[in-house]
């Protein structure tokens, strides 16, 4: 059997005797285990790379030695949880899956709406509207499903960004448990053995308070139900913090600090368990962020620039709206009447305010927007039919935040000297990635870029399967122990695009046919 990541092979022939994969050259994979490999991973919602330290975080510095730690890792665009989730989960970009934002207007659907991924129930709904095509490609649980492997998610993260982990668990019959939504469980059995064993579901915590309860409710859930019971070929344990306390009271606040050395606590709970079991029971320990932080320093007026430039806005359709204007971090324009011409105004407008970062529209080339000054969607894997007319993010720099971190940022809804993200400055692009098992190199850094997208075929790796040609990410091999002796060569590349005083600058990098956003800013 050939597997292919785009760039990378893992060429593996299947014995026989065992049922198992096992690799036909020495360039590849090896595992002579009798036991059959799995896969956990832990997720830190916004943690960014730069806070993990000896003091706060000792666990996760252990596994660092104990494993291989990509120093390069990136995220998505836009830098929002729901979409990286769901790029972690397919393998491939926005442009593909198809969740452009955490909130999209859907232009495809038989009544236009806008869509909030926060709501499973949502997710539920337009998979089945669309005859289960919500998203464009495959993900996890259905690959897993498809070669007789199992998938359990534990998530802490709203009940979409919950849902999307694996969208049709209910109907695959593989288990889901929420830190908050029992109703987003999707087997009444197994929630109940957890709450007859750790008590009730948290509710979810008053406004500004760090949410802990949750994410020691779920590694218990796993460490005394799920891994006993079910022994998931693939888990995805997702822990909401430190997202929540970022937005609540900045990248560097107290309470953010003691959220982030909370969950670290759990992950010791989970990384003592496999040192002591999970390792020689074949599972490969994953941990990793969906996006990192920076620090909101001044408000925008976005609103009242899109109104001075003739647009009346909404944050729906309506009878006299011409621009609904989706909030969050990340700005999304659709408009009701998407000429041109309109898109040229509005983006002359846009780029005159100090506010306004790197910006987005349909191409008129491989890298130039159809409005002066902005880039083309595709260059940031954008371009879907649910992509907004105008995307942009708030402009970010490099400078200190009030606790002497670096990354700030404007916005149009956030409060001053909190976290947010969605953009592409480096700090908000850039997430933790760490690997650890029986196959994996130990006290290991990888210079070599890699992204969210990597880790299904990655993990489909580990356990034998043939990543599907959708997914664009690329197999890990320079991580493996016995994987590839050289580096993957890497091409580097910047693009710029002006117009008048506004210059903006991307950069993005090649491995093999993989293709990863470095950041984005303006000059």
């Amino acid at each position: 059997m050939w597997f292919a990541g785009a760039g990378q092979c893992l060429n593996l022939a299947k014995n026989p005797t065992t049922s198992r994969y096992v690799p036909a050259s020495k360039a590849c994979i090896v595992s002579d285990r009798s036991t059959r490999n799995r896969v956990l991973i832990v997720l830190f919602d916004g943690l960014r790379p730069d806070l993990v330290n000896s003091s706060l975080t000792p666990n996760l510095v252990r596994l660092q030695h104990r494993g291989a730690m990509l120093a390069r890792q990136r995220t998505v665009y836009p830098s929002e949880t729901r979409i990286a989730l769901t790029s972690l989960v397919t393998g491939t970009t926005p442009n593909r899956h198809g969740i452009v934002g955490n909130e999209y207007f859907d232009r495809r659907s038989q009544t236009p709406r806008h869509v909030d991924t926060s709501e499973a129930r949502t997710i539920e709904e337009l998979d089945a509207a669309s005859g289960g095509h919500l998203l464009g490609v495959p993900s996890l649980g259905e690959i897993l499903q498809a070669n007789d492997r199992t998938l359990s998610v534990l998530a802490s993260n709203s009940a979409g960004a919950t849902r999307l982990l694996n969208h049709k668990a209910r109907k695959l019959g593989q288990v889901t448990l929420s830190g908050h939504f029992p109703q987003v469980a999707t087997s009444t059995e197994m929630l109940e053995r957890v709450e007859a064993l750790l008590g009730p579901t948290p509710a979810p915590p008053p406004s500004g308070t760090p949410d802990l309860p949750a994410q020691a409710f779920l590694t218990s859930a796993f460490l005394d139900a799920i891994w006993p019971q079910i022994r998931p070929d693939l888990a995805i344990l997702s822990f909401g913090e430190p997202d929540i306390s970022s937005h609540d009271h900045g990248v560097g606040a107290p309470r953010t600090l003691e959220a982030i050395g909370f969950v670290d606590r759990q992950f010791g709970r989970v990384l003592d368990w496999w040192e002591s079991e999970g390792e020689s029971e074949g599972v490969h320990l994953i941990a990793m962020s969906d996006h990192g932080h920076v620090t909101v320093h001044a408000r925008a007026d976005l609103i009242e620039t899109l109104e001075a430039a003739g647009l009346r806005c909404g944050p729906a359709t309506a009878p006299g709206i011409d621009a609904i204007v989706m909030p969050g971090q990340v700005g999304a324009i659709y408009l009701a009447e998407p000429s041109d011409l309109l898109i040229r105004q509005v983006v002359a407008a846009m780029i005159r305010r100090p506010w306004c970062g790197p910006i987005f529209t349909a191409g008129r080339g491989e890298v130039d927007g159809i409005a002066p000054g902005s880039f083309a969607r595709r260059l940031v894997f954008a371009d879907h039919a649910r992509s907004a007319d105008i995307l942009f993010s708030f402009r970010a720099d490099d400078g200190p935040d009030s606790f002497g971190l670096c990354g700030r940022s404007w916005s149009e809804s956030w409060p001053i000297s909190v976290g947010v993200h969605g953009g592409l400055h480096v700090k908000e692009m850039s997430s933790l990635g760490i690997l650890a098992g029986p196959l994996i190199k130990g006290g290991f850094v990888s210079q070599v870029p890699s992204s969210i997208c990597d880790l299904a075929p990655t993990v489909l790796g580990l356990l034998g399967i043939s990543p599907p040609s959708t997914m664009t990410g690329r197999t890990l091999a320079e991580v493996f122990s016995e994987g590839a002796k050289e580096m993957p060569g890497m091409t580097e590349a910047v693009h710029e695009t002006r117009d008048g005083a506004y210059r903006q600058r991307l950069r993005r990098v090649r491995v093999g046919a993989a293709v990863y956003l470095d950041a984005s800013d303006v000059l």
